[in-house]
């Protein structure tokens, strides 16, 4: 099977130079994160680069080999659009040699056609004897006479049947399906992004991944060891989504003494505003020792009192590094929304706020001597303590951390004993489109999407043993670990061997 891939417009614009280094870095992506396509060995998926399209061509025609791919290129950055492409060789150009480019479209298309509107759409490229409406007039005929209930329209039709004549190779293609858009990753420079596990950060850093910046996440922990599973979680989320290809940095800095100092000399309306600006100089301390050349937020104007223009102005004074913020004019169900269609909604939804301070009335126009004045209270050296206290983790090896600390207790399983009861801590969406089945016997399953496990885990029976699914496994050894440290040892994961 092939998969044609366009690249995103903004990439096709640029000069010839630049244009062949992100078709470069993109065709490396797309080989990187193939490879965990289930394929035979002896015939791996190849990928090529030319020029106009990328060609991801593969022998097997197994539906579930084409699913994963598809899954896969929906999320590389980069990529505009992509389809499957069947192809077919032109030996003449008289119109009777259209019959099997009918019969390719039949087969491709007549499932989904019935009873559909439908508009035919031929490119050409090269010499032919035959005009591109010629084949679109003699396909569109075809399909009226051979599929019930099938109409033309022109202009807003339910289904374009597109071909393309490539000189003399016909390419009849399938579902047009939308990719992420921007940059291949690593095109653009480094950022470090200020990581807090809710909507806002986790869009901010996934709108710097789709722009082709190498994203590291900088974690300020204000709420112990709850706050850091879960955004251990959306860092390793949106690495093994949307950045796999790469490697990227977690950094984790315990920020209560910074906190309990704040607290201790700071006029209660301007905490909030000393506080970020406390992050900001912790932030770029961390970036330079990554070769970060940017810090990035998920602030926007006016969402709360430390978001006004004038203290924003104020904040980004702590520091000389610059301070992207994707997210600064959109509204809060804009960014939900996004976070709904990139997967990291749930995990936002699972996190308690965690604010460090909580001034009565903050203020909203912080007088820069005023803040200076109260900083001039707090230690110099504090902040470069915490950075050095940090702990530093490749995303990369959140996954395995997290495997070879569960397997440690004994608690991954692949097969549930009798009486054993399975929660299915995924999204309820994620449990329809795949439900658990072919269970033994005997087993129940639960369902408690993870955002809610811990909370609901409590009212639990402490003397049944319960074992957490979710399909990458990942999600479930972070939950059980979670509630092993909080002393619950009735707490398993059940990961089901794939079939071969």
């Amino acid at each position: 099977m092939k998969f044609v891939i366009r690249l995103h417009a903004e990439i096709t614009i640029k000069s010839k130079g630049v244009r062949k280094r992100y078709g470069k870095v993109l065709v490396s992506n797309l080989k990187n994160i193939l490879k965990r396509v289930e394929v035979d060995d002896e015939a791996p998926i190849k990928v090529l680069w030319l020029w106009d399209r990328i060609e991801v061509n593969v022998a097997s025609q197994d539906p579930l080999v084409a699913e994963q791919i598809s899954d896969e290129l929906q999320r590389i950055p980069g990529i505009a659009w992509f389809s499957r492409s069947h192809e077919l060789q032109l030996n003449s150009t008289s119109e009777a040699d259209f019959t099997p480019i009918l019969q390719q479209v039949l087969t491709t298309w007549s499932a989904r056609l019935q009873d559909r509107s439908f508009a035919v759409r031929v490119k050409r490229k090269g010499k032919h004897g035959f005009r591109s409406m010629d084949l679109e007039h003699y396909i569109g005929g075809g399909v009226l006479q051979n599929v019930a209930g099938t109409r033309v329209e022109l202009r807003r039709p339910d289904i374009e049947l597109r071909i393309e004549v490539d000189n003399e190779t016909v390419r009849v293609f399938g579902d047009k399906q939308q990719g992420l858009g921007g940059f291949p990753l690593p095109t653009q420079e480094t950022v470090l992004s200020l990581l807090s596990g809710g909507f806002d950060s986790s869009v901010a850093s996934f709108q710097l991944l789709r722009r082709g910046a190498r994203t590291h996440f900088c974690f300020f922990n204000l709420g112990g060891d709850r706050h850091e599973t879960g955004v251990r979680q959306t860092a390793y989320y949106l690495w093994q989504t949307y950045a796999s290809s790469h490697p990227l940095k977690f950094i984790s800095i315990d920020f209560a003494p910074v906190v309990e100092e704040i607290l201790t000399h700071v006029d209660n309306g301007l905490m909030g505003v000393v506080l970020k600006r406390q992050m900001l100089r912790t932030a770029q301390i961390v970036a330079r020792r990554s070769n970060a050349q940017a810090l990035v937020t998920g602030e926007a104007l006016g969402q709360v009192s430390s978001q006004t223009l004038s203290n924003l102005s104020v904040i980004d004074e702590a520091i000389d590094t610059l301070v992207l913020r994707p997210l600064i004019t959109m509204d809060k169900q804009e960014i939900i929304n996004i976070a709904e269609h990139i997967g990291t909604a749930d995990i936002a939804r699972s996190m308690p706020e965690y604010c460090g301070v909580i001034s009565i009335k903050p203020t909203v126009k912080a007088q820069r001597d005023a803040v200076l004045e109260a900083e001039a209270r707090l230690d110099p050296e504090l902040l470069e303590r915490v950075v050095r206290a940090a702990n530093v983790e490749d995303v990369r090896h959140i996954g395995e951390s997290t495997d070879a600390q569960i397997e440690s207790v004994s608690s991954v399983v692949d097969a549930a004993q009798k009486d054993d009861v399975i929660i299915d801590i995924r999204s309820l969406d994620e449990q329809e489109a795949k439900p658990l089945t072919q269970l033994p016997a005997g087993i129940t399953v639960q369902s408690i999407p993870f955002f809610k496990l811990a909370t609901a885990f409590a009212e639990l029976d402490s003397a049944q043993r319960y074992l957490l699914y979710c399909e990458k496994g990942v999600m479930s050894k972070l939950q059980a670990l979670y509630l092993q440290e909080q002393g619950y040892n009735n707490v398993g994961v059940y990961q089901p061997r794939r079939e071969a």
